[in-house]
């Protein structure tokens, strides 16, 4: 059998592309498939995770083991069987580390399998692939850009930075207390 799962990039454009893979390989397999149908970049860390129908993430599935102890599954140990067990099962996706590249993946229906296809390929493309990562968008906005977002530099009070013209001239003329006599100058 052969899963049918749309992967939509989390942008402000509607992206998306739809995946035919084998229920018998692995998420490492469904994540070469993204890699390739949305042209990512390098070959970055990635991890799936879990999620539920309000796509909150759940259990982390990650491309290399990050345990302490060097048992914990990574994404060639999860077959697509196991992470998208019925239609309508939802995984996220994120690619990258410092241009993270988010997508919201779907299993739509599945499909028998037709012979001479070599999987995963994409069947459907919609919409352009930027060049960059989109900034996060929705309920997943970063903080650092709503914090840039509340600063107003036009409200910040213009200081004038003219030269001074105050009655001081000279600092030694200034009565101040001090000996300014040092002892070089003895």
């Amino acid at each position: 059998m052969v899963y049918k799962i749309r992967v939509i990039l989390d942008a402000k454009d509607s992206i998306f592309r739809d995946i035919c893979i084998k229920e018998k390989q692995t998420l490492w397999n469904l994540h070469l498939g993204i890699k390739s149908a949305f042209s990512l970049p390098g070959d970055e860390l990635s991890s799936f995770y879990f999620s539920d129908d309000d796509w909150n993430e759940l259990q982390a599935i990650p491309l290399e083991d990050m345990s302490d102890d060097g048992d914990g599954e990574i994404m060639s140990d999860i077959y697509l069987k196991e992470g998208f067990p019925q239609v309508g099962a939802k995984m996220r996706f994120q690619y990258g580390f410092m241009d993270l590249w988010e997508f919201f993946c779907e299993l739509l229906e599945i499909i028998d399998e037709k012979p001479s296809v070599n999987y995963p390929i994409t069947q459907f493309r919609f919409g352009n692939v930027p060049l960059k990562a989109p900034s996060r968008t929705g309920a997943s906005t970063s903080k650092v850009s709503k914090m840039t977002d509340d600063m107003n530099f036009e409200d910040l009070d213009v200081v004038d930075f003219k030269e001074d013209t105050d009655d001081f001239d000279d600092d030694d003329d200034f009565d101040d207390g001090y000996n300014d006599t040092f002892d070089d100058d003895i």
